[in-house]
């Protein structure tokens, strides 16, 4: 799973939505968690979230956004993490995670969400960084993906956020995610999802920046997209309040 958990789980107003992140994950379960979004998490907010869902965490702070966390399940364990700050916003957590298939490199990250200039830049440190034959990006890109015609939620979007998915010189700027699928990577809701992909804004959390869009992915190199057997955004219940972001969950045969 996948999943920005916005500002932290802390509203402006002061807010707590710890507990119905909590609960979505709890109904989940999932196996392999990228978490981003992480303001505030210090390490007794990061142990009391992943204490309360079972998992065992790797967070990877930010020098001027938010921290970025991967979290596994046992009895999968992290035979080894790093974290890439340099040249991001935010940040890349990166653990690697022995599976029967092989050693799997868990990657959670977060593109900036101003520029996309600079999430293109993003896109070649995270590709050049994370190069192993079992490899899984998951994280809000803050990117529209290529080859779809995005007109209509890009115009719906106050002028001040719609720059946001603009080229210089007009249209619609897919490149971030462009240049992790040259690198080799599979987008793995194409590969195994079904319906509607859209992941922001939820009907309850907010997201006046956002008009339907998917900006979160899971993407895989291709031996782990062959491994791909579903995709599907998770909606309803807390998971309408407890972010501005729905999860998305992929299902891999590991």
């Amino acid at each position: 799973m996948t999943w920005n958990i916005k500002t932290g789980g802390i509203d402006r107003d002061g807010t707590d939505r710890l507990e119905a992140i909590t609960t979505v994950l709890d109904q989940q379960r999932p196996d392999l968690l990228a978490l981003q979004e992480l303001e505030s998490f210090d390490d007794h907010r990061l142990r009391r979230l992943a204490d309360a869902i079972g998992m065992t965490p790797h967070l990877a702070g930010s020098a001027a956004g938010q921290p970025v966390a991967v979290l596994v399940r046992p009895p999968l364990r992290m035979a080894g993490v790093s974290h890439l700050r340099w040249g991001l916003h935010h940040a890349a957590a990166g653990a690697v995670v022995p599976t029967e298939a092989g050693p799997l490199t868990v990657v959670s990250t977060h593109l900036n969400p101003h520029s996309p200039a600079k999430r293109r830049r993003e896109a070649r440190r995270i590709a050049k960084r994370y190069r192993s034959e079992l490899t899984l990006v998951a994280g809000d890109l803050n990117t529209l993906e290529p080859g779809v015609d995005h007109a209509d939620a890009v115009a719906r979007l106050p002028e001040q956020f719609r720059k946001r998915h603009l080229r210089r010189g007009g249209g619609v700027d897919t490149r971030p995610v462009a240049v992790l699928l040259a690198a080799g990577l599979r987008d793995l809701w194409t590969a195994a999802g079904n319906g509607p992909g859209q992941t922001a804004p939820t009907s309850a959390g907010s997201g006046h920046e956002f008009s339907g869009m998917r900006l979160d992915y899971v993407l895989g190199s291709a031996p782990v997209a062959a491994r791909a057997e579903a995709a599907r955004v998770i909606r309803g219940g807390a998971a309408e309040y407890a972010s501005d972001h729905y999860p998305v969950i992929v299902e891999l045969a590991l």
